[in-house]
């Protein structure tokens, strides 16, 4: 990354917990690679992908009663990143201190995996709707888009795009002009804004809003958690709520993991994959937009230029230069 600071004591989202398993999952986080895998005890562990003793990847080695073991001279690891077995000392004994890994943060919420490669600096964004009867959660496997996540949290930021990017799918050209917004606390972990906003329903659209009307409006608000989750919630007339979370982690400066995970206050037994599958071409269309933008996003004001509608990403953008700079920036 050309710019880390602060970002090494986040969390970041690195995959879903039904990627990971009792085999080693590779998984790269600013620049860096890393290794999980899930204990006998169902715990997952996270360490560097490199083996102390010839740096070979322990991604390419495998798992045995809850160790992983490297595939190139096939020393053993432990949940704890203790090396246990050195196979051409023949025993256990004269292991040295420098063989063991040390184990990273990690921990798992709303059906992601999280990762902590420095020393958290706070919790993960906490998302209340998670523990509401109410509420069904539905999940969706990561993807890895070709785009910095910089870009990626100022697009998830802004309804502006709305009318053209997403002209396919809800995206109404009536319905251009972004009203005046004021951001504000929206809970004790997202700051954003509310708005109402009327978007087309036809087509696939008819399973996310349960409304036969060609047109719906909905009252909405969209916030931030630093340093890239961004929840978007939906209220219809109907009745039905949902909260959208969509959560980004830079590989790269330019590659990017991205997942999101939806909840609905209503009956998603049989609509919830036509719900999954609209948000996924909602998705496709932010992608293809996205992935044709090069470098991180211009950070420093003047950088870009920024209207009223843009308010919500230059307030990201101010504490998002805090976070990997420090506060004179």
């Amino acid at each position: 990354m050309t710019t880390t600071g602060g970002l090494v004591d986040c969390w970041f989202a690195v995959a879903t917990s039904a990627e990971v398993g009792d085999a080693p999952t590779p998984v790269t986080l600013l620049e860096t690679d890393y290794v999980l895998w899930r204990g006998d005890d169902g715990e997952i562990t996270a360490v560097r992908d490199r083996c102390s003793h010839r740096e070979a990847r322990l991604s390419l080695g495998s798992v045995t009663d809850g160790c992983i073991q490297c595939p190139y001279h096939g020393w053993r690891f432990d949940p704890s990143g203790r090396c246990i077995a050195v196979p051409s000392s023949g025993s256990d004994t004269g292991i040295p201190p420098a063989a063991h890994l040390t184990p990273l943060a990690v921990e798992e919420h709303y059906g992601l995996v999280w990762l902590c490669p420095g020393t958290a600096s706070g919790p993960v964004p906490h998302l209340a709707v998670d523990a509401d009867p109410s509420f069904t959660r539905l999940n969706t496997g990561m993807q890895t888009w070709n785009v910095s996540a910089t870009r990626m949290a100022d697009n998830m930021l802004d309804i502006a795009h709305f009318p053209f990017t997403h002209v396919g799918t809800f995206g109404r050209d009536a319905e251009t002009v972004v009203p005046r917004f004021s951001l504000t606390e929206l809970d004790d972990t997202f700051y954003g804004y509310e708005y109402r906003v009327t978007v087309d329903n036809d087509g696939d659209a008819k399973a996310m809003s349960a409304d036969e009307r060609d047109t719906v409006s909905l009252e909405m608000s969209t916030g931030f958690a630093m340093p890239f989750s961004i929840r978007s919630t939906m209220s219809w007339d109907n009745g039905i709520d949902q909260v959208l979370f969509m959560t980004m982690a830079p590989i790269t400066p330019d590659r990017s993991y991205y997942t999101f995970v939806l909840w609905r206050n209503d009956d998603v037994s049989e609509t919830g994959s036509d719900i999954v599958d609209f948000e996924l071409q909602v998705t496709d269309e932010d992608r293809q937009m996205l992935e044709n933008l090069r470098g991180e996003l211009p950070l420093h004001p003047g950088g870009v230029a920024d209207v009223a509608a843009d308010r919500a990403s230059v307030e990201w953008r101010r504490r998002y230069r805090h976070l990997i700079s420090g506060p004179s920036v």
